[in-house]
């Protein structure tokens, strides 16, 4: 009667293998860097949030995920997810 079993689901099963390996695991390893970033964040950090606003964090607020930053224009509050990890490490970095 036909082939059977799982061998008519190998090429399904080894598609989602590959995608989870290239896409599904690097996002969710890079989710949980983020958020260990935006956990150990401490007042006096120089940051750049994600839409390229740079500044020091004045305050952080543990309790709704916010901060405030003071700006050269003033002191602004931000959630920490706005705060973006490669942006602010770039920053930071020493000198080569």
């Amino acid at each position: 009667m036909g082939e059977g079993g799982i061998g008519a689901f190998m090429p399904f099963i080894l598609m989602f293998v590959v995608v989870y390996f290239f896409m599904i695991a690097p996002q969710m390893k890079r989710a949980k860097k983020e958020k260990k970033f935006a956990a150990e964040l401490k007042k006096g950090d120089r940051v750049i949030t994600k839409s390229g606003l740079h500044g020091k964090i004045l305050e952080l607020n543990d309790k709704d995920g916010t901060c405030i930053m003071e700006t050269m224009s003033g002191k602004l509050k931000l959630e920490r997810s706005a705060i973006s990890m490669e942006m602010s490490n770039k920053l930071n970095a020493p000198a080569k």
